[in-house]
């Protein structure tokens, strides 16, 4: 996402870096090449140019023209101005009822059933929610059984009524059941039409009357750009809705969904979507997005993905283990496996500063684990907790077993061992380091 609206950004400031200072002339030059660059992302136009004017006014309002870096201080100006159209700050669910009904809305196609249950396995995990889904989509033939599917994976119950046409009774009924079953959440999956018709919204309507949700999400896929702001603009005009989803960001979007859709519809972001795995959900930061799109990497979230994948005892195994050299390929497949949870390695990457540009060509092919793991997999337990004993015969035995070539073999188990010696040694490293606060101070 925002690849193409990244490169044009950054080329229009590193021209600005390059002026010894900044002037009217050079300060409207530049304006209205991020102008352009925004439309292309799928900006309407009005909202770019609106941008803009903002830019300028604050870069003459802060006198950049006299600054020493000009450059340091547009980049400034643009990210406090990306995040403001973003909507400033995230937005946290409604979930102070004792029943939390939460309404899923948006076109067939945007990945409202996906979003349903990754947002129920999020709430169950980082808010002790109780969920319960109730299946409301009665005219795609799958959507309720790709309900139950997504559901049975994470083992959160499903609400349906087979043969039963009347979405609202559905609703009314999957209620009633959530009281008497103590669940604390529920999830509602409406219908979608393929474009905004008058009887979806009548549908959607009379759910909202009987479910009385605490919060009404609408779900946009973020690859049809300005579509899904016009679509936004329809439904919040009859359901008045709490907040937005922006899905499919994994895909090749542009971008303009995102930094439009707040100015539009006045309703901010609060999460974001951007792969099939249930994983792969978060919560909209507009002043994280402002850093990735100006090329500034998303430490922030990278490392709250890795706090929430990782397990803090489990990491204190793993580093008694490393100190004693004891790092084996078990250990090395549990720590694959949780860095797959956390999502793509090239979107991983790209959050850290510089890496972006750097990784934009760079073809990052997640199913390269697959090999590592069927090598792995091909072991027997005693090889995997002893990589000593990893000879030619053995090794020669794994590339069958494991359908890679011997080189592949010889290749990982060169990679392992390197990374194996560089583990022990930052491990050193760091207990020297503390080992070395501890001591007194020397004069």
């Amino acid at each position: 996402m925002f690849e193409s609206l990244q490169e044009r950004l950054d080329k229009t400031i590193q021209n600005i870096k390059g002026q010894s200072r900044l002037t009217e002339l050079n300060i409207a030059a530049a304006l209205k090449e991020i102008r352009r660059a925004l439309v292309n992302a799928d900006v309407n136009y009005k909202i770019a140019k609106e941008f803009t004017s903002k830019v300028k006014d604050e870069a003459l309002g802060q006198n950049v023209i006299t600054a020493v870096k000009p450059g340091e201080l547009l980049v400034k100006i643009m990210y406090d101005e990306l995040t403001a159209l973003m909507g400033g700050q995230a937005t946290a669910l409604d979930l102070s009822q004792k029943l939390n009904i939460i309404l899923i809305a948006g076109l067939q196609g945007s990945g409202k059933t996906t979003f349903t249950a990754k947002l129920a396995n999020f709430l169950r995990k980082h808010h002790s929610q109780r969920p319960l889904l109730i299946a409301g989509d009665v005219y795609r033939p799958a959507a309720i059984k790709q309900l139950q599917i997504l559901a049975d994976g994470i083992k959160i119950p499903v609400y349906t009524e087979e043969g039963n046409k009347n979405p609202v009774e559905i609703v009314k009924n999957g209620l009633e059941y959530a009281k008497i079953h103590g669940n604390n959440l529920v999830i509602i999956d409406t219908a979608g039409r393929l474009a905004v018709d008058e009887d979806m919204m009548n549908e959607i309507s009379a759910i909202k009357k009987v479910a009385n949700p605490n919060e009404i999400l609408f779900v946009v896929d973020s690859m049809t750009g300005q579509d899904a702001v016009n679509t936004a603009k329809a439904f919040n005009d009859r359901l008045d809705f709490n907040g937005v989803i922006l899905t499919k960001l994994d895909g090749d979007t542009r971008g303009g969904a995102a930094l439009s859709i707040k100015y539009v519809v006045n309703k901010p972001i609060k999460f974001t979507s951007y792969g099939e795995k249930l994983e792969t959900i978060a919560v909209f930061h507009p002043d994280r997005m402002a850093e990735r799109i100006l090329g500034m990497g998303d430490v922030r979230t990278l490392v709250e993905k890795a706090q929430a994948e990782f397990d803090e005892k489990e990491a204190q195994k793993l580093q008694k283990k490393i100190r004693k050299n004891q790092f084996d390929f078990n250990d090395f497949k549990s720590q694959l496996k949780q860095i797959k949870k956390m999502g793509s390695v090239k979107d991983l990457l790209a959050m850290i500063p510089g890496m972006g540009k750097a990784l934009k060509d760079v073809d990052i092919d997640d199913n390269s684990f697959k090999k590592i793991e069927a090598i792995i997999d091909s072991m027997t337990p005693k090889e995997r907790a002893n990589p000593g004993l990893m000879n030619a015969s053995r090794r020669r035995r794994l590339a069958i077993g494991s359908g890679n070539t011997l080189q592949d073999v010889n290749q990982f188990m060169k990679q392992f061992n390197e990374m194996r010696k560089m583990l022990k040694t930052m491990s050193k490293l760091s207990s020297a380091g503390r080992a070395f606060k501890g001591l007194p101070n020397q004069k």
